[in-house]
């Protein structure tokens, strides 16, 4: 059975037996084990690709099964990490694949130690703050990754090769990548599907050394409406660029511009202070939330449900009341905001 689980795969011209072995060699990092984590990390580890590492700081909720496609009802229930639920069931999918679980939440010196012999990158992520991060870490050490997201019915992806490609931080300036959330507008499972669909292929492309086949232009969509585009991205790479210009700094890498969090003395609060001051519209983002009550004054916007209460600020700054966990208030914090 072994020698034909391949079979198919490497009747493919652009792979074959060559390639096939190619794959078996290489180890992928993927950061996130939601929505787009679990769909990916499926289609690579049937892929037989040889080692998988797959990162995520969550635990599995009922409202996950909708679209992730790894997890069941009864790990749900037990509330297991995402990353483990995950490697067990990757592991019962292809037990020659090498699944390494990590659950963690990934700042700098945590990606230091995951990138180590990596051969791709790949960001299922919720917000910008971690793939602003993972951005700088790929330039600094040369690895590829690809950017991949979804909302509602739309999705987007894009490939990029340090020292070819323009960078995330170079399409920050130039095309608007981010703003709602699954929390906050939901997504469609298909909408999932599209984007990892794209990130596998150039996954694939990049793992068996065929780049000159990779897609060079940023993949968007909206799949409800039937509108796709690829939006051709390469004036915007800029040479003074600090994340992969000449003069490169990393700025991502920097303790300043890490999300700052501080539980906040004898309450049941985390204080969350963004990476970089930004002036949040309290108007728009009022809109974006749903399914709780909501308060608002020129000063702050306070938005409560039936587990916990937010209060923003129009300085970036929020207050999450009824926990003193940092990680699970930065996650509540990333699902809401995006970014």
């Amino acid at each position: 059975m072994l020698s034909e689980r391949y079979s198919r795969q490497q009747l493919f011209k652009p792979i074959g037996e060559k390639g096939q072995q190619q794959l078996s060699e290489k180890h992928v990092l993927i950061i996130g084990a939601g929505a787009l984590g679990t769909s990916s990390s499926e289609q690579l580890v049937r892929a037989g690709v040889g080692r998988l590492t797959i990162v995520d700081r969550d635990y599995v909720e009922v409202s996950n099964l909708q679209r992730q496609q790894l997890f069941s009802e009864k790990d749900a229930l037990e509330r297991l990490p995402k990353a483990e639920a995950a490697k067990k069931r990757l592991s019962e999918i292809n037990s020659d694949v090498c699944v390494i679980s990590k659950v963690e939440d990934v700042q700098r010196e945590e990606l230091e130690g995951l990138i180590q012999g990596v051969d791709l990158i790949l960001d299922a992520t919720d917000n910008f703050e971690t793939r602003m991060l993972i951005n700088d870490m790929s330039q600094k050490h040369q690895v590829p990754w690809i950017y991949g997201a979804c909302v509602g019915s739309h999705g987007m992806s894009y490939t990029i090769i340090p020292g070819i490609s323009p960078c995330l931080n170079c399409l920050m300036e130039t095309v608007p990548l981010g703003g709602a959330t699954c929390d906050t507008v939901g997504v469609i499972s298909p909408a999932v599907q599209m984007v990892t669909a794209h990130q596998v292929t150039e996954a694939l492309k990049l793992l068996v050394g065929d780049t000159q086949s990779l897609y060079e232009k940023l993949i968007t969509f909206d799949l409800w409406n039937h509108h796709y585009t690829g939006i051709k991205v390469s004036r915007a790479k800029n040479p003074e660029c600090p994340s992969c210009g000449s003069n490169r700094t990393f700025p991502f890498l920097s303790a300043e511009n890490q999300t700052k969090t501080a539980v906040l003395c004898g309450r049941d609060t985390v204080q969350i202070r963004p990476s970089m001051h930004k002036n949040l519209d309290l108007n728009e983002l009022r809109e974006r939330l749903k399914g709780g009550e909501i308060k608002q004054n020129p000063f702050l916007l306070s938005y409560e449900n039936n587990s916990f209460r937010m209060v923003f600020f129009t300085d970036g700054r929020v207050l999450v009341h009824g926990t003193k966990d940092v990680n699970e208030a930065k996650s509540l914090f990333h699902r809401i905001v995006g970014g």
